[in-house]
């Protein structure tokens, strides 16, 4: 599993996405994340404005490659 250092207290799904450098922009991430690739803590999640706060672990499955990450 990837760590992924913020410097704020939250971060949006769909900002972390381009920040980890999963999604070029904002509408291939905002794509992913509305096919229902992504996952948080475990749960599939629809909302690219989803809070993601440190520990919080995300999950992109994009068939033939998958990413780990967890926010610190």
């Amino acid at each position: 599993m990837k760590e992924i250092k913020i410097s704020t207290p939250f971060i949006k799904l769909d900002q972390f996405l381009k920040f980890a450098g999963i999604s070029f922009d904002g509408a291939e991430a905002k794509e992913m994340i509305k096919q229902g690739l992504v996952t948080v803590n475990g749960e599939a999640e629809l909302r690219r404005g989803r809070k993601l706060y440190e520990d919080d672990e995300v999950k992109v499955d994009l068939g033939d490659e998958v990413f780990e990450l967890i926010v610190k």
